[in-house]
């Protein structure tokens, strides 16, 4: 398979309850799938034909078989997964209480996926697919930065296009400085940069601030001054989630305020994932932005009203029939 699409960050096994809206001390029954922003993001995105292949590392141990096993079903390239000696494979459980509560707790005191190295990413085909995708918490911890910043410069100075979905998981941080550091000297490399609203105000505005805290009204007015600043400065393209009211774009031309998609809630987690993987499947197949952020909000709408995470994500045909049932077009 020719790759189109490497995404670069870490992978795990999730175990999502299946005893939905039951509290988690309560739950006995699980569904296992693979997680991970940037490879739920190649999974995504190979839903709707892109040939993606994931940069990460797991560990020599049967969790590590199951994801490689997983993604290989999927049709996702395993080409660039690195087993880490002497390392254990990232594990995620997640509750599931709609609408609005999805404790998750994360296993990864050292995965395998932080120990990937400049080594590693030096024989990744940067110059030779379409498209790479960043995943901030790459750049958090591990050697696993220093191959992220490899990376991103190679892809800046070869013209492959470079999308950064700013992942924010603020125990990865060991200060909530260092993120908005970090994405502010990543940002001028990038072509387009995907957060949600807490995680650009992280990234963007005072770096005191706790990291994942929900913003302000006058926080927001202020984070889309600065973002419409940040790409009149550095170029590329910044697109602002904002839950159920949509997403926004900013670029050269100005902002696009595009209107999201009405859906009942079932689970929240790997919306933003399934987001992701349609809009970069619609940039690299030349949409333009008001089809992209269309697209991009149907598959949110469409995974939250789905239990489960990558196992849910949507198919093109399905996205397509949703906007229609919605009175949108195809994109």
């Amino acid at each position: 398979m020719t790759i189109e699409l490497i995404t670069v960050g870490r992978a795990n096994m999730d175990l999502y309850s299946t005893d939905i809206g039951a509290p988690f001390a309560k739950v006995r029954n699980f569904e296992a799938m693979v997680g991970g922003s940037p490879t739920n993001i190649a999974i995504s995105a190979r839903r709707h034909g892109v040939r993606s292949a994931p940069f990460t590392g797991l560990g020599e141990d049967v969790v590590g078989d199951f994801v490689v096993d997983y993604l290989t079903n999927e049709g996702v390239a395993v080409d660039f997964v690195e087993r880490i000696a002497g390392r254990a494979t990232s594990l995620a459980l997640l509750g599931v209480q709609p609408p609005d509560n999805f404790p998750l707790l994360f296993y990864r005191d050292d995965p395998a996926d932080i120990h990937l190295t400049v080594e590693h990413a030096e024989a990744l085909p940067v110059a030779d697919v379409s498209a790479v995708q960043l995943s901030g918490n790459a750049f958090s911890r591990g050697t696993c930065a220093d191959a992220a910043w490899l990376i991103a410069e190679r892809a800046a100075s070869v013209g492959t296009l470079l999308f950064l979905d700013l992942d924010l998981r603020p125990t990865d941080w060991a200060e909530p400085a260092d993120f908005g550091r970090s994405m502010r000297r990543l940002l001028p490399l990038v072509d387009v940069a995907i957060g949600t609203e807490e995680e650009l105000a992280g990234a963007l505005l005072d770096g005191t601030r706790p990291l994942a805290h929900s913003v302000t009204a006058a926080e927001i007015e202020q984070l889309d001054q600065i973002v419409a600043e940040s790409v009149d400065r550095d170029g590329g393209a910044i697109v602002v989630k904002r839950g159920s009211a949509g997403a926004s774009v900013f670029d050269g031309s100005g902002r696009l305020d595009v209107a999201g998609f009405h859906a009942e809630v079932i689970n929240t987690v790997g919306a933003g994932d399934a987001f992701a993987g349609g809009l970069i499947r619609s940039r690299m197949q030349h949409h333009d932005w008001a089809a992209s952020i269309r697209f991009a909000n149907a598959c949110g709408a469409i995974q939250v009203s789905r239990h489960g995470c990558s196992s849910a994500f949507p198919t093109t045909p399905e996205v397509n029939q949703f906007m229609k049932d919605h009175g949108a077009t195809d994109a």
